[in-house]
């Protein structure tokens, strides 16, 4: 396919450069960045002229929508917007409803699998939008991933990321706050992941990116915490799902609470660039209020 790639960032790059390598035809834009190995332009317009799909992959959804009115009345009619990125469900709906009225369809398919999975084409996608469209990017959901779900129509991907990543704020801090507990106690972190990780506590915080360094899969723990899914971004999708509990008048006191500890570790202590798994060392380090 002829695809335009928006936004080539630490997931943007390494998802177009699957492409590249899979023999598709892109062409590159970012405003900050021009990655070898993949062709750029240094206009947002000429990217998107006579693309079959433009993807987008970006910061949040005022940025989105600005992008898409720019994007919109550039491609050529019939053509596909694909975003990638994480954003309030008001806004992917906003974009699909501009694509439509511009003669255009669009898919909102957040990723989960982080920086690895970009790089290693085995990110998880969760689509919103029309069954035309889907069919005509899951090709390329198939290049970039290992796996895609067509959560329903145009918002239903971001419904599904948010929904997702809330889960996984709590569960992070509630297997963070169990080995901090636990080493307190004197019992031995492995002895520990040996329980829990075949247990009822089982999670995939748990057991496929254990907050303790040594133990189960490797992990950014073993790497000092160089985020694999920085603290930052983890904040950024806690506050668009108590946006959207909000909108929808839904009760989330654990997302609630989750939202808070992030926003207190990454503004108040200065976390944001750790990985989301480094609140163990910091709930270790604090004492019970």
């Amino acid at each position: 396919m002829k695809i335009a790639f928006i936004g080539l960032g630490n997931m943007g790059e390494p998802m177009a450069r699957c492409l590249v390598a899979a023999g598709h035809d892109v062409t590159g834009f970012d405003p900050n960045s021009s990655p070898n190995g993949v062709s750029c332009v240094p206009y947002v317009q000429d990217a998107v002229a006579n693309v079959d799909v433009a993807i987008t992959m970006l910061p949040n959804g005022d940025i989105l929508r600005a992008v898409a009115s720019e994007i919109h009345p550039a491609m050529k009619k019939g053509g596909v917007h694909l975003d990638c990125s994480t954003v309030d469900v008001d806004s992917a709906r906003n974009v699909a409803q501009a694509a439509e009225n511009a003669g255009l369809s669009s898919v909102d398919a957040p990723v989960s699998g982080g920086m690895g999975g970009a790089a290693n084409g085995t990110l998880t996608f969760m689509a919103g939008g029309p069954d035309t469209a889907i069919a005509t990017v899951q090709p390329l959901f198939d290049v970039m991933g290992q796996k895609f779900v067509h959560c329903g129509a145009a918002g239903a991907g971001q419904a599904a990321k948010i929904c997702n990543n809330m889960i996984l704020g709590a569960t992070m801090i509630a297997t963070c706050e169990a080995f901090a507990l636990a080493d307190k106690l004197g019992l031995d972190r492995q002895s520990m992941f040996d329980v829990v990780s075949t247990s009822s506590g089982y999670s995939w915080s748990m057991n496929a990116y254990c907050p303790a360094s040594g133990i189960g899969p490797n992990s950014p723990s073993d790497n000092a915490y160089t985020p694999g899914f920085s603290a930052e971004l983890m904040l950024k999708d806690l506050r668009l799902s108590q946006q959207a509990a909000e909108a929808v008048d839904a009760e989330t006191p654990m997302g609630a609470r989750a939202m808070q500890l992030y926003t207190d570790f990454v503004e108040v202590h200065g976390m944001g660039n750790m990985d989301f798994s480094a609140m163990l060392p910091y709930l270790k380090s604090t004492s019970r209020k």
